[in-house]
C-alpha cells in the first residue's frame, strides 16, 4: 500500500522561518524532489555525472570572477564567533550582541561557481566537460515572496566547459528539454533574454551581449523565471586558467534550474500541491 503523503496534516503546524526561509510541507518535499529528479533528465542525456560542489566559497576567488562587481548587494557571508565571544555564549549572553569575526567565504549564489573554481587550471580537452550538481544557494535580496523569492533555495545545474561550438550545442538541447519537461508537466512556459550576471554592464562586453544575448530565462505566466541557460563565453575559462586543449581558452554554458521556483510554478499551473504532485507522477511514469 502506498504511503506517499496527499497533504500536509494539520498537526505539524509548520510556519516559515522568517521572510525568505520556508519549511515545505510534505507534499511540497515530495514535489521539490520529485522536479530535482525529472530535471536530473538533462544530466543523463547529456552524459553530464554527477557532483557534489563545495557549501561555500572564497572572497578571492569570487573576486577574480568579478562577483563583487556585478552582484555586490547579493552575497551572504559565512562568519564565526569571534574567540572573545565564546565565555559570553557560554554564559547566555544573546548571540546577536556579540562580535562576529568573517571567514573569507560566502555562501553560494549559484551553484556553477563552486564548480568552476574547482576546475581552476584544468585542461578539459577538446571533447570538453559536463557536469550535474545541486547546491543549497544563498541571495540577499530586497524583498522576499512566498517560493517565487527566497533567501536560500535549491539550483540545479548542468555545465558545460569545452569549444565554442560545443558551448552553444549544450544551450540547445537544454533548451529544448526545458521545454519538453514543461510540456509533460503542464506548464506554459515564455523565453525571454534577461541580463548576464557574469558580464560588467558598464563595459565592452555589456555592449557585445546587447548584439549577442547570452542569457534567456524560462517563465511562469506569473513571470516568475524557473529556468535558464547562460552563455559565458570564454570568460570563466580566461579568468580560472580553463583550457579547451588546443583550442584554448574553455568556453562555458549551464542550464540552470531554481527547483523551489519549479515547485511554484507547478502549484500555479494545477491549482492545489496535491494536483501538482499528481500531475508529476504522470510525468515520471
Amino acid at each position: 500500500m502506498s504511503t506517499s503523503p496527499t497533504a500536509a496534516p494539520p498537526e505539524l503546524g509548520l510556519k516559515s522561518p522568517g521572510a525568505g526561509l520556508i519549511t515545505l510541507d510534505p507534499v511540497r518535499t515530495a514535489l521539490l524532489h520529485g522536479l530535482d529528479g525529472l530535471l536530473t533528465g538533462l544530466a543523463a542525456r547529456l552524459s553530464a555525472p554527477e557532483v557534489v560542489g563545495p557549501p561555500l566559497l572564497s572572497v578571492e576567488g569570487l573576486t577574480r570572477l568579478d562577483y563583487f562587481r556585478n552582484f555586490p548587494h547579493l552575497g551572504v557571508s559565512a562568519a564565526g564567533f569571534a574567540p572573545e565571544a565564546l565565555d559570553g555564549l557560554a554564559a547566555g549572553t544573546p548571540a546577536s550582541e556579540l562580535p562576529l569575526r568573517p571567514t573569507g567565504h560566502l555562501l553560494p549564489s549559484a551553484t556553477c561557481y563552486g564548480l568552476l573554481l574547482s576546475l581552476e587550471g584544468a585542461d578539459v580537452g577538446a571533447a570538453g566537460l559536463r557536469l550535474s550538481a545541486t547546491g543549497r544557494c544563498f541571495r540577499n535580496e530586497t524583498h522576499y515572496d512566498g517560493l517565487r523569492r527566497l533567501w536560500g533555495f535549491h539550483m540545479r545545474e548542468v555545465l558545460y566547459l569545452g569549444t565554442r561550438e560545443g558551448a552553444v550545442e549544450h544551450l540547445d538541447k537544454g533548451s529544448e528539454f526545458v521545454r519538453e519537461v514543461a510540456a509533460r508537466l503542464g506548464l506554459t512556459l515564455t523565453r525571454a533574454t534577461a541580463d548576464d550576471p557574469f558580464y560588467d554592464k558598464g563595459g565592452s562586453r555589456a555592449k557585445l551581449m546587447a548584439l549577442d544575448p547570452v542569457k534567456h530565462e524560462f517563465s511562469a505566466p506569473d513571470g516568475t523565471a524557473i529556468a535558464s541557460v547562460n552563455r559565458h563565453r570564454n570568460f570563466f575559462g580566461e579568468r580560472l586558467g580553463i583550457r579547451a586543449g588546443e583550442h584554448g581558452s574553455a568556453y562555458s554554458s549551464c542550464v540552470a534550474f531554481g527547483v523551489e521556483r519549479w515547485v511554484h510554478a507547478m502549484i500555479l499551473a494545477h491549482g492545489t500541491a496535491g494536483a501538482a504532485l499528481a500531475r508529476l507522477r504522470e510525468a515520471a511514469d
